[in-house]
């Protein structure tokens, strides 16, 4: 059984960093596709960053430049992170790790316009950003 489980969250001030981490279980796939979004209560969730089994990233603008995506792990254990420094308020949010374990490069890109990752959901992880 699959398994997504964010770490990392907390309060900071503006200016500052915070790591978030999401460890992910239970799958055997050689190709993969990954993510985080972050929602507001009230608002739509919101694609921030993707990476695939080969590396590839991608950020949304509101965050490039100061947030890095990356992976590590071997085979049905993989792990997630996202280092983000210089937060603003506005980045305050829940925190969510996404995984769509079936994806293969031939299926498209792994891009939040694509609609992915799809498939897998961590449960949260609160970043409070004051001013």
């Amino acid at each position: 059984q699959v398994r997504l489980v964010e770490s990392g969250g907390g309060s900071v001030q503006a200016g500052g960093s915070l790591r978030l981490s999401c460890a992910i279980s239970g799958y055997t796939y050689r190709t993969y596709c990954l993510g985080w979004f972050r929602q507001v209560p009230g608002k739509a969730r919101e694609g921030v960053a993707t990476i695939d089994s080969d590396d590839h990233t991608t950020y949304s603008d509101s965050v490039k430049g100061r947030f890095t995506i990356s992976k590590g792990g071997a085979m049905s254990t993989l792990s997630l992170q996202m280092q983000m420094n210089s937060l603003k308020p506005e980045d305050s949010a829940m925190y969510y790790c996404a995984a769509d374990l079936y994806w293969a490069p031939g299926m498209g890109p792994c891009t939040v316009e694509a609609g992915r990752p799809n498939g897998h959901w961590g449960q949260g992880t609160q970043v409070t950003v004051s001013s």
